[in-house]
């Protein structure tokens, strides 16, 4: 409900999509493992079947799939080297599609580059240089919004609301804040050109464990709002407690993929992939 008691359309869309997305678990449980139901017009994004990877001839990806509904955040989790940040980077147009299909709203968008998926509504945080560090944080969400400049101050104000460091401290340059509060800029930046898909890479990596927490509370807020979010994480436990669904990559496939709190609590999981960790 809005502040005046009317229906709030917004998370009226995300309730309905969860209902979808039931539906849709429902059917890939009697598929069986592994399955996907649904074509490209059923998702906001899906990737199929991917096959990439960085060198001619030596594939990262060897076939996985990933599917992301309106207001989920789903998880990309599993070992080194399991090909994580490989898929999110495909995802984004960083790395060709070899085989494979890649739709955004149904349409085609393997092949494009990075900005133009921005253009749709994609936005990626990269694990590592996701700051300009001689840039003030102002300049840096500038850099945001540069396919959109005259809608900066109406974006800066709706990302401050949610960060409110990147106003409090708009004339600091980002290389002197901590590793956290870079984190805080770079998803900011992401946000600028108002995405319906943030893909988030490793967003936690060599954070202490209160930034740690302080990320993942941000990226329930902004799922929120109503941004979808795909999030390759380390902190496999933490990540599966917040997200909507889970998926576990191992040798760039499929190995799990569930709730989140179904994959908390599969014995096999725990004992591969997420070890005494989950167990505590």
């Amino acid at each position: 409900m809005t502040e005046n008691g009317s229906p709030n359309p917004k998370r009226a869309a995300v309730d309905e999509a969860a209902v979808v997305q039931e539906h849709r678990e429902e059917a890939l449980e009697q598929a069986g493992p592994g399955a996907e139901v649904g074509g490209p017009e059923d998702y906001l994004l899906l990737a199929r079947d991917l096959v990439a990877g960085y060198v001619p001839g030596v594939n990262i990806l060897n076939g996985c799939t990933l599917t992301l509904s309106e207001g989920e955040v789903v998880a990309i989790i599993g070992p080194n080297g399991a090909g994580k940040s490989t898929l999110i980077k495909t995802v984004f147009g960083l790395i060709p599609v070899r085989e494979g299909g890649l739709t955004l709203r149904g349409a085609d968008i393997a092949g494009l580059p990075a900005h133009g998926l921005v253009e749709r509504g994609v936005g990626y945080v990269p694990q590592t240089q996701n700051v300009f560090p001689s840039l003030t944080i102002e300049e840096n969400l500038q850099m945001g919004a540069f396919l959109r400049p005259r809608t900066f101050s109406a974006r800066f104000a709706a990302v401050a609301e949610l960060f409110p460091l990147l106003a409090d401290r708009r004339r600091a340059k980002a290389g002197s804040l901590s590793g956290g509060e870079r984190q805080m800029v770079a998803m900011g930046r992401a946000l600028m050109m108002e995405p319906s898909v943030l893909l988030l890479d490793e967003p936690t990596a060599g954070l202490s464990p209160i930034y740690q927490e302080e990320v993942f509370q941000r990226v329930k807020e902004v799922n929120e709002t109503g941004v979808s979010v795909v999030m390759v994480e380390q902190n496999a436990r933490r990540c599966l407690q917040i997200c909507d669904r889970g998926y576990v990559l191992d040798q760039g496939r499929n190995a799990y993929t569930g709730s989140g709190a179904d994959l908390l609590n599969d014995p096999n999981v725990i004992e591969l992939y997420l070890g005494t960790l989950a167990k505590g």
